[in-house]
């Protein structure tokens, strides 16, 4: 999906929102704290970056959160952004603590795992979304989860998993300062457009894994149904991660005229949500898609047994044709082993031993009983 380009909003109505006065930062409830260089060590992993801005142009980059606190009380219509991976428990509750923050929200936040969903505490949304990405070596998706806080003069984010790259949403709105001015708002909408456009390389990739496994199903290869099952579950994960973000965006659609939103950030969140609808719609029509493969492969593999099933029977009945004519020719060429057998002991009384005609006789019971036994499996087919 091609990145949309921003076009100031030179005549639109502005809407601001007015920061509330806040007494100093309560202090986090006490809890055994740990070495100041450890403490130091893990915000600086987390945080992966803190900035104020005035008027759409970024005035200062803090190096902490209590330097990004103490800077933002200063300013008078400053709007901070603060990005964090990650966070430890001891640094979302001061941020609960310094932007009123409700007390579910940083719960959710803490814990990760939650589906997408808008709530409004008062004056602050809690969004969560879920990223996605396409990595190309193993053929999978990623998913990651992103929960963003959005208040009168803040936006948090709280990274969960390696996607959306924010860093790029917050270059994009450093370049476009005009939108940037909007404040929080606009925020929440490039932080949206971000992980909306991260779908499409997702719904490529599945769509190429989807004409891969069509190949391959009917080639038959045997993992194919492997395949099929995973991406499907992916699928799954994908339509969980998309669908919720419909009526999502549909409720700050209704909320337009209520918070005074400015008409050109309502034109490009109604283009997000068009977006969304669209990738919505093909991954329901991937899930389709795979239920069909898997149909016409359990089809494809049930003629394939019945085929194996039937050259077996089929070698089964042919084996049987050869043994009945080896028993058969086995029962003829035992009689006259029998009668030679008898008459070949050679005892002085034995009957006809010194019968002129014994020997012929001999010979004509071979003959007619070897001819008897060769008509009786002539007429049963065993010959």
């Amino acid at each position: 999906m091609a990145e949309r380009r921003v076009r100031p909003a030179s005549t639109a109505k502005k809407h601001t929102w007015r920061r509330a006065t806040r007494p100093p930062a309560a202090t986090p409830p006490a809890a055994p704290k740990p070495p100041a260089s450890a403490e130091k060590q893990r915000e600086a992993d987390s945080v992966i970056h803190a900035a104020l801005y005035q008027g759409g142009v970024r005035v200062a980059t803090p190096p902490s959160l209590a330097d990004t606190f103490r800077e933002l009380r200063e300013q008078r219509d400053g709007m901070a952004w603060i990005g964090l991976a990650r966070p430890t428990e001891a640094e979302l509750l001061s941020l609960a603590a310094e932007f009123d923050l409700h007390e579910l929200a940083v719960e959710d936040a803490m814990e990760a795992h939650q589906r997408p969903k808008l709530e409004r505490y008062g004056e602050t949304l809690f969004v969560v979304l879920r990223a996605a990405r396409y990595l190309d070596a193993p053929e999978e998706v990623d998913f990651g989860e992103l929960h963003v806080f959005v208040g009168p003069d803040f936006v948090i984010t709280v990274r969960h998993g390696a996607a959306p790259d924010l860093s790029a949403v917050r270059r994009r709105m450093e370049a476009s300062p005009e939108l940037l001015k909007l404040g929080p708002e606009a925020v929440l909408y490039a932080i949206l457009d971000a992980v909306v456009d991260g779908y499409a390389p997702v719904v490529a990739g599945v769509q190429n894994d989807i004409d891969e496994i069509e190949t391959e199903v009917f080639s038959g290869d045997p993992e194919v149904s492997r395949r099929i099952y995973e991406l499907s579950r992916e699928m799954v994960e994908f339509q969980r991660a998309t669908r919720p973000l419909v009526g999502m965006l549909h409720a700050l659609m209704a909320g337009f005229a209520k918070y005074r939103t400015d008409e050109e950030l309502q034109r490009y969140l109604r283009d997000v949500a068009d977006h969304v609808t669209h990738t919505s719609e093909r991954v329901d029509g991937f899930r389709q898609a795979l239920t069909d493969i898997l149909t016409v492969n359990s089809t494809l593999v049930t003629q394939q047994q019945n085929a194996e099933m039937r050259a077996l029977a089929e070698a089964g009945f042919e084996q049987n044709e050869e043994i009945k004519k080896i028993s058969s020719w086995a029962a003829i060429l035992f009689a006259p082993t029998l009668v030679g057998t008898i008459y070949g002991m050679n005892f002085e009384t034995m009957p006809e031993l010194r019968w002129v005609f014994g020997y012929p006789f001999a010979v004509a019971l071979m003959g007619v009983v070897c001819t008897a036994l060769y008509l009786v499996f002539k007429r049963r087919d065993w010959l």
